[in-house]
């Protein structure tokens, strides 16, 4: 088969999966209008669309990339210090100061993606948890810079747009971030249903095969981990910023490790996943440290076990549990 028939069809392919499905467009608009809804949880809301931008941003470097990382937690710290320093010491437009972050984190991606180009997977592990476990250090010893162990706390922020203030309930928030994570997410969707974004999947399934084809393997992975970078550290920064607080939790560890959990429970591969998997846990989180508030990650764990043994494929399609595994699921 010649070039000349090949490339039409990757096109034409790549125009069918970018096309919105009903189901997503009922997502979005129902996601959307909660921020006119009375409740009483936006606080909890916005936590979830943070956790949700999170999750994508890794999910665009593990899921479609294969680059695993235990410490990406290291750009959405750099995010939420640098919304808070800006606020604090520069009185920044919440939105520019997100773009600001946006940009350091992105400048961190750049230049760590060379030590994730080589090596194995647990080399990977162990390079990307090194830096964010030199960078959670550092903040914590520049404490006239960041506030040490004590954190940024009271981080002034001016409204957005210079009208709109953020209120008490969190509704200013939530739309704030809601509609920060729509965005984010309709632009990482087009990459990824892109021929860039089928590229990446290629270097996921085989890296050597996928650069016999010709693909700069460690190009793609540089841009791709610079990106996903970014929308690390404006999750960071949409943190920062709604709660008016920065400290060393969002450099620790258990960052890194959530953000993984979550992916693992709405799956990998599928940006939908991540959002799906920062809702779930959260939610789990919220109210099962209500009913057992010591024990609430025993049923985490659990819920991962099942998924694990069950799979992403059968728990959404029960109706195959029963079928003899020759047969077509």
């Amino acid at each position: 088969m010649s070039t000349s028939t090949i490339v039409p069809e990757v096109r034409s392919m790549g125009r069918q999966w970018s096309r919105w499905r009903p189901v997503e467009i009922v997502f979005w608009i129902a996601a959307l209008g909660v921020c006119v809804m009375p409740l009483n949880n936006y606080l909890l809301l916005n936590e979830m669309a943070i956790l949700a931008l999170f999750a994508v941003s890794l999910d665009l470097i593990l899921g479609y990339t294969g680059i695993v990382s235990l410490g990406h937690a290291a750009f959405f710290g750099l995010g939420a210090y640098s919304a808070a320093l800006l606020a604090k010491h520069f009185n920044v437009d919440p939105l520019l100061g997100m773009l600001l972050s946006c940009g350091v984190a992105a400048l961190a991606g750049l230049v760590t993606s060379v030590l994730v180009m080589r090596g194995s997977d647990l080399t990977r592990l162990m390079v990307t948890l090194g830096v964010a476990s030199i960078l959670h250090e550092l903040a914590n010893k520049l404490g006239w810079l960041t506030g040490g162990a004590d954190g940024m706390t009271g981080v002034p922020m001016v409204p957005l747009f210079g009208h709109i203030e953020f209120d008490l309930f969190g509704k200013v928030a939530y739309t704030y971030s809601i509609v920060t994570l729509f965005v984010l997410f309709v632009i990482g969707r087009a990459v990824v249903k892109s021929p860039f974004g089928m590229s990446l999947q290629a270097i996921r399934q085989n890296p050597l095969r996928a650069a016999a084809m010709g693909v700069p393997v460690n190009l793609r992975r540089t841009a791709v981990y610079t990106l996903s970078a970014a929308y690390a550290g404006v999750a960071g920064a949409l943190l920062a910023q709604t709660t008016g607080f920065a400290s060393l939790d969002v450099l620790d560890f258990h960052r890194s490790a959530d953000v993984l959990l979550m992916l693992m429970i709405g799956g990998a591969g599928y940006l939908y996943g991540g959002i799906i998997g920062a809702v779930v846990f959260r939610f789990m989180q919220d109210r099962l440290a209500d009913i057992t508030p010591q024990y609430w990650q025993f049923w985490i764990g659990l819920l991962l076990v099942i998924i694990v043994i069950v799979g992403h494929e059968r728990l959404v399609r029960p109706w195959t549990w029963f079928r003899r595994s020759g047969g077509n699921a």
